[in-house]
This record gives structure tokens, sequence and C-alpha cells, in this order.
């Protein structure tokens, strides 16, 4: 999935000349945390509300006037080197970017213009989507050799069990010459590829002998009642 497909593209900015007083109130206002700084199109800064907090004076120091501060403008406060992102770049290398940095938000810009935003909370819910947790679905995990075919040959045991498959992912295992297999297949009741799987010679590392059926549904009520939570609340760049 690329970053065009999950970027804001209404961007609400501000201008270098902007005062940090309206500044504070448009990320009231919007329920935002970030605002692009542009002259005309043109990326120039970040500011974000942490920044608006650290331009105030502390409560103890009440000899400083706040309605000063508030006249500056925001070029004083905000970051002039700004880490972007292209809209065709891909969001695992957003989420990298975001987790390396330690930022909250990418600035999109494409031939020199700001074009969009994305956030961290817009990646999650990304990733989340692509991994298909937010469908009833069931987690299995296969250790395999690490031999040529072996994701192929477990693919189709699940597609001979008539279920889709959500995503799936390769990594390597402990154990010298094996590797997982990672699967969310769209079933509460995994039991029956469980067991195919395990007649193929394959071992199942997760789930482990249990109520499959119980802890599978017992997740999907809970990522529900999540969702209705989440659905309370407001985006927030």
């Amino acid at each position: 999935m690329q970053i065009e497909e999950v970027m804001k593209r209404k961007v609400i900015t501000v201008s270098p000349s902007t005062t940090i007083r309206e500044a504070r109130r448009l990320c009231q206002e919007h329920r935002i945390r970030h605002l692009p700084v542009v002259e005309g199109e043109t990326l120039v800064g970040i500011i974000s509300d942490r920044d608006l907090r650290d331009a105030l004076p502390s409560v103890i120091h009440k000899e400083v006037e706040v309605d000063d501060i508030y006249q500056h403008p925001v070029s004083s406060v905000m970051k002039k080197d700004v880490i972007t992102i292209h809209p065709l770049d891909f969001i695992e290398e957003a989420a990298l970017t975001l987790y390396t940095a330690k930022i909250g938000c990418l600035p999109v810009v494409s031939q020199g213009k700001l074009v969009g935003i994305v956030t961290e909370s817009d990646i999650l819910h990304s990733l989340v989507e692509l991994m298909g947790v937010d469908r009833p679905s069931s987690y299995l995990k296969i250790e395999v050799d690490d031999t040529t075919g072996r994701l192929a040959d477990v693919a189709q045991i699940i597609k001979e069990c008539h279920v889709n498959i959500s995503n799936v992912y390769v990594y390597p295992s402990k154990k010298k010459g094996k590797k997982n297999l990672s699967f969310r297949v769209e079933t509460i009741d995994p039991r029956p590829i469980i067991e195919r799987i395990e007649q193929h010679g394959f071992r199942v590392i997760w789930p482990e002998k249990l109520d499959v059926k119980h802890n599978a549904q017992e997740k999907t009520q809970q990522r529900m009642k999540a969702k209705e939570q989440n659905n309370d609340g407001s985006a927030n760049l």
C-alpha cells in the first residue's frame, strides 16, 4: 500500500508569520497535533502542539506575560529540518521513518509541493487493515524447514480447506534450518486447518492445544468492542 492511498489530502497549514496564538487555536479547533508551515505551496517547517506548549512559560513563572508570547510568529519555534515522504512511497517505509526518527507525522511532498500528510495513527490503522486483524479471523504460526516451497505447501493446505488468507509473512526461526510462517486466516475456528496441516507433517506452534474456537471468539469480541469505542472518538492529526 502506498502513501497516496492513506494520506490526508486536506491539510491545515500555517505561514511562518502566523502567531503562536492562532496556531494553538487551529490545533484545538481541529483537534490536530501538527501544523505544516508553508510559503505558498512550499513546505518550510512544521510545528507540533508540543512545540506550542513548550513556547509557553511554566505556571510558576508568572512574571512572563503569556500574551506577549502568543504574539510571536510560529517561525520562532517551528522545526525547519522537516522529514518528508513521497506519495508513491510505501507505508512500511513511512512506519520505519516514524519509528527511527521518533516523530508523529510525515508531510507528503511531491515536486517540491506539500500534497498531504500522514500520521502515526494513519500508518498504524493501515497496517491493521493490511494484516486483516480488523476482521473476524485467526492467527496461525507454523514451523517448517527452511527450504524452497514450504510456504506454497502450507498455503495449498489452507486453500483446500476453503479458507481465505488475509496476510502471510515469513521470518527466521530460532532453530537452525527452520523458519516460521505466520498466517492470518478468515475463520474463527481454525481447528480443521490445523488438523490438516499437522497431517501433512508440519508443526503448528500457535495456537497451542487449547480451546481454539473459544480463544478466537473471545479475541473477535474484544476487537469489536475496541472498534466501537474508537468510533466514539475523533480523527486526529
